[in-house]
């Protein structure tokens, strides 16, 4: 009885270990211990029974050789002869820093964001792109980077460092291209390619900051500028339309003395007066009519002849001058 405990512990734990050993012998491994032959291989299976997750598959190899690819759900191992790999098949985001040069000589450092999973499609030339991803290529992370560093440095040195800024996604798109033919073909997938960002050397950035600053400044003065052009312009239109519309005023106010004038000098001629009488009564009413409003106006003082007939004799003396000077023309 003890013999046979020990026969199946044997057979259940220890066994399936060795033969793990045994199979896995020659492969890289990398730091954690996993399987160096795809950058999705996640673990081998040691048991007898095992479960292989969703969106996982596993690839059994019989004595060394490949055998089978077994989708996701419950299975069981031949121990000691097969070995069962388990895969990956979701998408994968690797990020890599590449260093170019541009055009104008600025060497620039770009970050680059590489999603990618294996090749799962039905292929039509019967091809099998997890068989591919396990099997052509012993570093294909390490790949991928060199395709993708090479394929960077080809585009950035045709284009400035402003038209590297403004054709990011152009580039990314053309890399992408590119690349993605050439890792099709050892069973990888590239989702899509991204520049997360652009770093420029110190100096080159404080140099693109003080451009950006002086522009902005310059921009902005001519914005102020502008601003108080029209400010001006618009003052100057009000205060034209106001004098337009006060000379406007003024035209009416005079064109309605004149009638009110002569409706008054009319008035008086049709009395019983004569026509100098009646002209003499007028001034003196115009007379009285700008003593009362020079009255109205508060603390002026004005120097006036004190009686009408003094004013009348000036004004008399300037008619008779105007008229002197009219016929010497």
């Amino acid at each position: 009885m003890e013999v046979i405990i020990v026969l199946i512990i044997l057979f259940v734990f220890v066994m399936p270990a060795i033969s793990n050993a045994i199979n896995g012998a020659g492969r890289r491994r990398d730091a954690h211990g996993n399987l160096i032959g795809s950058g999705t291989i996640t673990h081998t299976h040691a048991g007898i029974i095992y479960v292989i997750q969703q969106q996982h598959v596993g690839v059994i190899e019989r004595m060394g050789k490949f055998h089978q690819i077994v989708g996701p759900g419950l299975h069981v191992r031949v121990p000691f002869i097969d070995r069962v790999i388990d895969v990956s098949l979701m998408t994968e985001d690797e990020h890599v820093t590449f260093d170019a040069k541009t055009a104008d000589n600025v060497t620039i450092e770009l970050d680059v964001s590489i999603q990618y999973h294996v090749d799962y499609s039905q292929r039509t030339d019967g091809s099998n792109g997890i068989f591919q991803s396990l099997y052509t290529l012993t570093d294909p992370v390490s790949q991928m980077r060199d395709y993708f560093a090479d394929a960077l440095r080809s585009q950035i040195p045709a284009r400035t460092l402003d038209e590297v800024f403004s054709e990011k996604d152009a580039i990314a798109s053309a890399i992408d291209d590119v690349v993605s033919e050439k890792m099709l073909a050892y069973g990888y997938t590239i989702v899509t390619t991204l520049i997360t960002s652009i770093k420029l050397p110190a100096d080159v950035q404080q140099s693109m900051n003080r451009i950006i600053a002086s522009k902005n400044d310059l921009e902005s003065a001519k914005n102020e500028a502008e601003a108080e052009r029209q400010k001006t312009v618009i003052a100057a239109t009000a205060k034209a339309e106001a004098m337009e519309k006060e000379g406007e005023g003024i035209a009416k106010q005079r064109v309605a003395i004149a009638r009110g004038i002569r409706d008054s000098i009319d008035t008086i001629q049709g009395s019983t007066l004569s026509e100098g009488e009646a002209n003499r009564l007028f001034e003196f009413t115009q007379w009285v009519g700008m003593m009362e409003e020079y009255a109205q106006r508060g603390a002026s003082t004005v120097i006036l002849p004190n009686d009408f007939e003094s004013t009348q004799s000036m004004f008399t003396q300037m008619v008779s001058a105007e008229e002197v000077k009219k016929a010497e023309e």
